[in-house]
This record gives structure tokens, C-alpha cells and sequence, in this order.
């Protein structure tokens, strides 16, 4: 994202910058530079200029799918950082504003991580895990991948085909299961959903199984009944956690989808599918500061070993990979 934003500010080429007055205000300071900086001990961007660097800079972060609240957050802590800051001479203003986005975006995403694995250890069994999110997210694929490396930790999985509304997604994780070796409850389309869920709990019970992954239905907020039927399968299975799966691309409509999923039925932590893709990332920042819950895992691939842990320091470099006077 930071190449985005940072040719919005200074034009394609790092040679000339563009000719507007917020790239102008980024050139590196020098003689011929005092309508942009005042000097005395060390050059300091002017205030006039300053406002129109930042306009700037949040235009680009928009582009970028961060969320307007986001973007504003971001801003005032650059402009709180770079206000009374004075740059040596030769120092690039850019790299002092990316320095400051990287130390903002960085304490954002630095939500109390949660360890799921820790969490399945030290609870009860089986250990249900529910997991919300619209159609289209990469939401049942993401319940294999989850299943597949949970595995790998050493734990038995069972997989409930929850989401009775659509044949395809109980066929798709059914799927999923025979190559993964994992057994999945089902029942036909249209089933009542709690009562899968609810099998598999009792499957998993009776085989002393570690933990079970339920899939549901892609709820939009506006379908009462789907919503509804979320909450009697949290009645019935009562989850020890819940997840959001969140597709990257979708920008800020997956802002407004965890939105709605808290409201209406609450959850722990995040997954982000599809970061492979997504040239913006953004949407990272906006669900971290916003929705204030942990990222867990990211999706980085279409295998099963391509869910890895959330990191900070990881996303802030994919964001804004530090300059060459930026440290990473």
C-alpha cells in the first residue's frame, strides 16, 4: 500500500516529483526549499504545507480501503509526529512520514493476539468453534485450512456442514473432509443447521474428538431469519469461541460485515482470506482498529498449509515496506 500512496505524493518516479504542491512539500530539504520548511536547528515542515501533505495522504489511504475513521487516526498521528519534528538536513520527508504510518499502523493491528491452539489446550472437549461470514469469503475453505493445521498441532477435528441453505457448501466441505481425512457431520440441504451442529458435537463427544468446526450460512444482516438461526446454533452448541473469516478484496464492505456480525451475534477474532490477491490491504488496518478484536490466522494461498498466524510486524511491512532509511 505504501507504493500507493507514495506515488500519490510524489508521482511515478522518484527522480522528479509531481507538480503539485503536496509533492513539492516532500522534496528533501535545501536551499531552495524555505517556502516549505523553516529552518534553525534542523528543517520543520510548515503548517500550510503540512495540512496539504496530509490531505494527500488520506485521499491515498482511501484508495487503499482503509476506512475513513482509520485513515483520519492515521493522519493526526503523522501530523502529530511531523508538527514540531525538525529533519536533518538531507533527511527525506517521506521517509519520516512513512516511519510515523508504520509506528501508528503498528500499535492499530497490536490487539491482545489470540492463540487459538492455547485456548483448545486448556478447554473443555470437544472444543467447538463457530465460524461466521458471508458468502464469497473463503469461509469454507478457510474451516478446512483451520482443520488442516490444527491437525497438525496434534488435534482430532470434526467438521459440521452447517451452512444447510446451499447444497454446493455441503458438498464443497464434505469434499474437503475426504481429503483431509476428517470426518464431516451432514444432513441434506435445508436441514436445521443447529441440529447438525449439534450431531457433530455428540460425534465428536463420543469419540473424544479435540475439537469441532462448524460452518453456517453466509448471513447478511438484513435476513432476519439467517441471523436467527446463527443464534440457535450458539444456543444449542454453545461455541468457546467464534470467528469472523473476512474476504481481503472485499475493502471496506468487510469492515461493514464485521460490523453487523458483532452487533448481532459477536465474535473473538478474525481470519483474512485472499491476502495473496489483495494489492491494498488496507482492510487489515480498518478491521483491527474499528471492530477492536485480533486478527488470528491470514489466508496466503489456495493449499491447506497456506493460513498462517497473524503478525503485526508482518502486515505493517506488507502495508508499508519500509524505505531505505526506515527501519523494518
Amino acid at each position: 500500500m505504501w507504493a500507493r500512496i507514495r506515488e500519490r505524493l510524489f508521482g511515478k518516479t522518484s527522480e522528479k516529483p509531481a507538480s503539485s504542491e503536496a509533492s513539492e512539500a516532500l522534496g528533501r530539504p535545501g536551499p531552495s526549499s524555505e517556502q516549505y520548511f523553516t529552518d534553525g536547528f534542523g528543517f520543520r515542515i510548515k503548517e500550510k504545507v503540512l495540512d496539504t501533505v496530509l490531505e494527500s495522504l488520506e485521499g491515498a489511504l482511501l484508495e487503499s480501503d482503509v476506512a475513513l475513521p482509520v485513515a483520519e487516526r492515521l493522519c493526526r498521528n503523522v501530523r502529530k509526529g511531523l508538527k514540531d519534528r525538525r529533519l536533518r538536513l538531507g533527511e527525506d520527508p517521506a521517509e519520516a512520514i512513512e516511519a510515523s504510518l508504520r509506528e501508528t499502523a503498528a500499535r492499530i493491528l497490536s490487539v491482545a493476539p489470540l492463540d487459538v491452539e492455547a485456548l483448545i489446550r486448556a478447554g473443555t472437549r470437544p472444543f467447538v468453534i463457530l465460524f461466521l461470514g458471508v458468502n464469497g469469503s473463503g469461509k469454507t475453505t478457510t474451516i478446512a485450512k483451520v482443520a488442516h493445521r490444527l491437525r497438525s498441532e496434534g488435534f482430532s477435528v470434526v467438521l459440521a456442514a452447517g451452512d444447510t441453505f446451499r447444497a454446493g457448501a455441503i458438498e464443497q466441505l464434505s469434499h474437503h473432509g475426504d481429503r483431509l481425512g476428517v470426518k464431516v457431520v451432514r444432513q441434506g440441504e435445508g436441514a436445521d443447521p443447529a441440529s447438525v451442529a449439534f450431531d457433530a458435537v455428540e460425534h465428536a463427544r463420543s469419540r473424544r474428538a479435540d475439537v469441532v468446526l462448524v460452518d453456517t450460512a453466509g448471513r447478511q444482516h438484513t435476513n432476519i431469519n439467517l441471523v436467527e438461526e446463527a443464534k440457535k446454533i450458539r444456543r444449542v452448541v454453545k461455541p468457546q469461541l467464534t470467528l469472523f473469516v473476512g474476504d481481503a478484496l472485499s475493502g471496506n464492505d468487510m469492515l461493514e460485515q464485521a460490523r453487523l456480525f458483532e452487533k448481532e451475534l459477536g465474535f473473538e477474532g478474525a481470519i483474512l482470506t485472499k491476502l495473496d490477491c489483495d494489492t491494498k490491504g488496507g482492510s487489515a488496518l480498518s478491521i483491527a482498529s474499528e471492530v477492536k478484536r485480533p486478527i488470528v490466522w491470514v489466508g496466503v494461498g489456495q493449499e491447506y498449509a497456506d493460513l498462517r498466524p497473524f503478525d503485526a510486524g508482518w502486515m505493517v511491512n506488507r502495508l508499508f515496506p519500509p524505505g531505505p532509511g526506515v527501519p523494518a
